[in-house]
C-alpha cells in the first residue's frame, strides 16, 4: 500500500507533468514559421546587395520573409570582438526556437 506522503508526491508530479505538456500541445495548433539566422560582417546597408538575392533566392523556394519564414539579422561591423556575443544571442535564439518545437532551417 502507498503512503499518503508517496501518493501526493505521485499526484504532484503527474500535475506537474501535464501543465508542462498543456503549453507544449497548446503551441503545437498555432501554425509554425521556420526561422534564419543570418550574421553579416558588414552593416545592414553593405549587405543590402548580397541580400536581395538572398531572399529572392528563399522566394524561389517558396519562403517569403515575414510570411512564412523569419530571419534574424545581426552584424558585427567589422568589429570582430563582438562576433562571439552576436553568434552566441543568434544560437541561443534558434535553440529556444527549436526547443519549443519550431523549424529551424
Amino acid at each position: 500500500m502507498t503512503s499518503n506522503g508517496s501518493r501526493r508526491a505521485f499526484v504532484l508530479a503527474l500535475g506537474g507533468a501535464a501543465a508542462a505538456a498543456w503549453p507544449r500541445a497548446a503551441r503545437g495548433q498555432q501554425p509554425t514559421m521556420p526561422s534564419i539566422a543570418y550574421l553579416g560582417a558588414r552593416t545592414a546597408q553593405s549587405d543590402a546587395p548580397m541580400l536581395a538575392p538572398f531572399r529572392q533566392g528563399l522566394q524561389d523556394m517558396g519562403y517569403i520573409e515575414g510570411q512564412n519564414v523569419t530571419i534574424d539579422y545581426r552584424w558585427f561591423e567589422g568589429q570582430f570582438d563582438r562576433l562571439p556575443a552576436l553568434a552566441a544571442e543568434l544560437v541561443a535564439r534558434l535553440e529556444r526556437r527549436e526547443a519549443d518545437g519550431l523549424p529551424v532551417l
